[in-house]
Parts: C-alpha cells; structure tokens; sequence
C-alpha cells in the first residue's frame, strides 16, 4: 500500500492516499462503539443496564447472613413473617395454630421482597417479553404498553390465584358476615399476612422501576397515581385489621384487571380481536358496584352494630365513627375516579371509532370515482384511435 501510495503521488501530486487513513478512522469508530456499550462504572446507564444484578446481589448478602450466627438474627427480620403467636385450640387433641399480626418490623420484610419483585420483574422482561417484542416489532407507544401489559397480566395472574385460594381455605365466602364478625383482626394465618406483605412490596418496587424502565415523562404521573391508590388502599385495610374484607376487594379487582390487560396483550397481536374490552367494560362497571356495595355492608353497617366499639391501638380496634366514615370515603372518591377515567377512555375509544369509520366512508366513494374517470379515459383514448 505503501508503494503504490508513491507512485500515484509521485504521478499525480494533486492526489493523495487516504486509504490508510479511512482504515485508521474505521478502527477508531470501532473503539468508540465498544466504549459506549460499556458505561462508567455507577454511572445511570450502568445502574440501568444492570439493576437485577446490582439488586441480586443486595438480596443475597440478605440470605448469607443467615448462615452466621452473628448476622443471623438481622438477617432474620428481612427474610422471614414477624410477629408470630401460637394459639392452642379447644378440642380434645389439642393443637397449636400459628398466627401473625402486624407491626414495625414488618416494614424489613416488605423492603426485602421489594428486591425480589425487582429481580422477578427483570426475569419477566429479559426472558419473555423482551423475545416477544423482537419477533413482533412494535412501534415505541405499542412497546411500551405491552410491557406494561405483561408485567402487570404476570403479577395479577399469580395475586387472583393466591388470594382466591386463601379465600377458600379461610372460608370467607361461604358467609358475608365473616367480613366483619369477630372485628378486629389483628390475627391472620401465615398465608394471608405474607399475602398482603408481597402485595406492599410489589407495589412499592413500582416507584424504582420507573427509573430503571426509562419511563417518559408524561406516563410518569399517571403510573404513579395508580401505584399511590393501591399502596393507600392495601396498607390501610392492613394496618386497621380489615385484612378480609381487603383481601376479597383486591381478588374481585386483579380478576377485572387480568381481563383488561389480557385483552391489550390480545389486541396488540391482533388488533380485529376486541371481543375482550367488550367484556372487560361490562365487568369492569359490575366490579364497581359490588365493591361499593360490600364495603357499605361491612363498614356502614356490619361494624357499626358489632359490640367492639372504640379505639384501642393495642389491641387493634379502630371501629369508631370517624375511622368509618374517612374509610367508606376513601373507598367510594376511589370508585367514583375509577369510573370517570373509564367513561373517558370508552368515549375516546368510540370517538376513534367514529372517525375511522368517516375515513372509509370518504375513501370509498374517492376509489369509485378514480375508477370510473380511468374508464372514460379508456373510452376517449379507444375512440380517437378509431377516428
């Protein structure tokens, strides 16, 4: 290269040889590519890029602490359900049935699967959704609802089964009034406390994922909006003791919600397939009801006629006027916003409609006429031939 570089200089003086400069530069674009998948250490890329491994880790020094007895019982208050009290029962066997009720340290626990749900919520996204959105190639706005849509049909899928088999085991269904006889229940088995514990955590691991998903900034206060509404409501309903008539309310709801965000994966796959929001929208309005409908007939009426009137923050009873009412009041504002955002989103969807449907009305006639004006160019031009 060198050779033939003098001679065409030595030849024509005006030219020169970039040929070893152009491979230089594309060595050195090369470089820089290399550069830029790599971030700096700690900087946002690589806490972005890699988050589910920066949280692993914290989540195993967590697990390693219990091998050694030092750690053991710090480690303890993260991992395992706090507050346990062992009942004997009344029959001629006697056995010992293990409760739990809520406190401070519960706030470790809930941190703790806070990281799990972050580490689940990668796993989710790298090995399913992620594949999915390669073969389908979806626009930006389709791809980030359709994240939204699996991670969350996911999480409800798995929350409606727990708590429908917590239900059934508990007997909460059988008989209404188990929804307020016995108030307070500042005692719940193992499954419905780790229940609502997973229920905080995984709420709670929505507010960081905002960062680690890049979320735009429009969708920002809307998710967290939703993500403030079920931290209000499942925390409330665990801290004053209404843990069953919070988890019958949460079951009725994922199953609504599972149907809606099912549907949008549906649509998204084909988009003549609507069949579901249809059904979606009918249950949607009849879920309304019969929540506002229990939880009138649990706190309107059931527990103001229980006999445990008063306040006692030792033993949990919150069953006084005002705590009533701010409850009945958070619920129905809640209901009352949940419908005026659907009545929103179905007149947007018809308008839609309406306009898509005006466009091939207008496209229609449009093709008829080009038809017909192609034809009788066809006429003239055979006409002029014979003439």
């Amino acid at each position: 290269q060198r050779i033939s570089c003098h001679l065409i200089e030595e030849k024509r003086p005006h030219l020169r040889c970039v040929k070893a400069k152009v491979g230089r530069n594309r060595v050195d674009m090369g470089i820089r590519k290399k550069t830029n998948k790599n971030p700096p250490v700690l900087s946002h890329e690589f806490v972005i890029q890699n988050h589910a491994d920066i949280v692993s880790c914290v989540a195993m020094v967590f697990l390693l602490g219990l091998m050694f007895e030092v750690t053991s019982k710090f480690a303890v208050l993260f991992i395992t359900v706090q507050y346990n009290v062992t009942i004997s029962t009344n029959a001629p066997e006697e056995t010992a049935v293990n409760y739990f009720h809520h406190g401070i340290k519960d706030l470790a626990t809930i941190f703790f699967y806070m990281l799990v749900a972050i580490i689940m919520h990668a796993i989710i996204q790298e090995y399913v959704l992620d594949k999915i959105n390669r073969k389908k190639h979806f626009s930006k706005t389709k791809h980030s609802k359709f994240n939204e849509s699996g991670q969350l049909s996911a999480f409800y899928l798995f929350s409606f089964g727990w708590g429908t088999s917590i239900l059934l085991s508990e007997n909460f269904l059988s008989n209404p009034v188990n929804l307020w006889e016995g108030y307070p229940h500042a005692l719940m088995p193992f499954q419905m406390k780790f229940y609502f514990i997973c229920q905080l955590g995984y709420w709670l691991h929505a507010l960081p994922e905002l960062y680690f998903q890049k979320t735009k900034k429009e969708d920002i206060p809307r998710q967290l909006v939703y993500v403030f509404l079920y931290l209000v409501h499942i925390a409330g309903a665990y801290i004053l003791n209404l843990n069953r008539l919070g988890l019958v309310l949460l079951v009725l709801h994922y199953f609504i919600e599972l149907l809606f965000h099912v549907s949008r994966l549906v649509y998204f796959s084909n988009e003549n397939r609507q069949m579901g929001f249809t059904i979606w929208a009918v249950l949607f309005v009849l879920g309304r009801l019969l929540t506002l409908s229990l939880s009138v007939l649990t706190v309107g009426f059931g527990l103001s006629t229980a006999e445990n009137q008063g306040f006692d923050l030792a033993a949990g009873n919150f069953n006084v006027l005002f705590v009533r009412i701010t409850v009945l009041a958070a619920i129905c504002l809640t209901q009352a916003f949940m419908m005026w955002k659907f009545i929103n989103f179905q007149l947007r969807r018809w308008r839609e409609h309406a306009q898509a449907q005006t466009l091939k009305k207008k496209q229609v006639p449009a093709k008829s006429k080009s038809k017909k004006d192609k034809g009788e160019g066809k006429r003239t031009a055979h006409l002029s031939i014979n003439m």
